[in-house]
């Protein structure tokens, strides 16, 4: 099973790079696959790569989901 997560982008980098953040944690990734990305957008990012801008609503939507999974894993 593969699984891509919304980020949001904290900083743009020279090469196509970018610093994304998720719930504290930061990574670097490539934007290679994606056109017109600032800080402040939400990408959905799997294995290092930016696939699609978000809006982000629906990131915020998203990570709530995942959140919930995992206070529900943790309970178990």
């Amino acid at each position: 099973m593969c699984l891509a997560i919304p980020a949001k982008v904290v900083e743009l980098r020279d090469g196509d790079q970018a610093v994304i953040d998720l719930a504290g944690v930061r990574k670097e990734i490539s934007l290679a696959l994606v056109d017109d990305v600032w800080p402040g957008d939400y990408v959905i990012v799997h294995v290092g790569y930016a696939l699609q801008k978000v809006d982000p609503d629906e990131a915020a939507r998203t990570l709530e989901l995942f959140a919930g999974l995992a206070a529900q894993g943790a309970a178990a």
